[in-house]
């Protein structure tokens, strides 16, 4: 299976670069190059790509606002978004993960870091950086417009939760692997996938990114400061 990959910057050399990379891969083609948000989510609808590399910082329709209307079209539901940004300590990164971008790479990564960002969004799993993965995104969401304050929708939505669901979706937070979880509660990485996926189901998020972003915004999960 191949991976389809739209990528989306202003800067022509990086795109080319992009291509250059992602089209060396035996798995993966580019199969369109947007050079602004209103671009992307044109091609997006084009071409249903698998995952879009999208820069947050465009001229015109930026790539938050792209991700929203991605993220908003029934006809794109399986397309993934990674946000790439030059600084990981963003505060567009979490606005674009609650639009409901998959994850965000710096875009000082190596090629290897993107190229397996690639395939992990392709796979339906949520990309947070190593240095984002273990709290940072916490800490991101404890910065951003809604505070601390739990949000009512969401912690209502929890309820329909089992209590072994609650307890992956707080270790899924917390930036775990489905075997890291499976070893921390002493069960099958197939269960833990299991009760995941029901998650996902229940709180109607389209990935294991939005799961982080609902267990913040609920209150379930409170932020680390440290």
């Amino acid at each position: 299976m191949t991976i389809r990959v739209l990528l989306a910057d202003d800067q022509a050399l990086l795109r080319s670069a992009f291509r250059v990379l992602v089209d060396s891969e035996p798995d993966m083609e580019v199969v369109g190059e947007a050079s602004d948000g209103a671009e992307a989510f044109s091609l997006a609808r084009e071409h249903v790509p698998d995952v879009v590399l999208m820069d947050i910082r465009m001229p015109g329709t930026d790539g938050l606002a792209a991700t929203r209307q991605i993220s908003a079209d029934p006809a794109l539901e399986r397309v993934r978004v990674v946000i790439l940004t030059t600084f990981e300590v963003d505060d567009y990164v979490i606005q674009a993960l609650r639009a409901g971008a998959s994850g965000f790479l710096g875009k000082g990564s190596e090629p290897e870091e993107l190229l397996n960002a690639i395939r992990v969004a392709a796979g339906g799993e949520a990309l947070l950086s190593p240095v984002a993965t273990k709290g940072l995104i916490a800490r991101f969401l404890a910065q951003g417009d809604g505070g601390d304050a739990p949000d009512p929708a969401r912690s209502e939505r929890l309820g329909t939760l089992t209590g072994r669901e609650r307890e992956v979706l707080v270790q899924v937070a917390g930036g775990h692997s489905n075997d890291e979880i499976a070893e921390r509660l002493a069960v099958s990485p197939l269960t833990v996938k299991t009760h995941v996926n029901r998650a996902m189901a229940k709180l109607g998020a389209r990935d294991r990114a939005q799961l982080v972003v609902i267990a913040y915004e609920s209150g379930l999960v409170r932020p680390r400061m440290d």
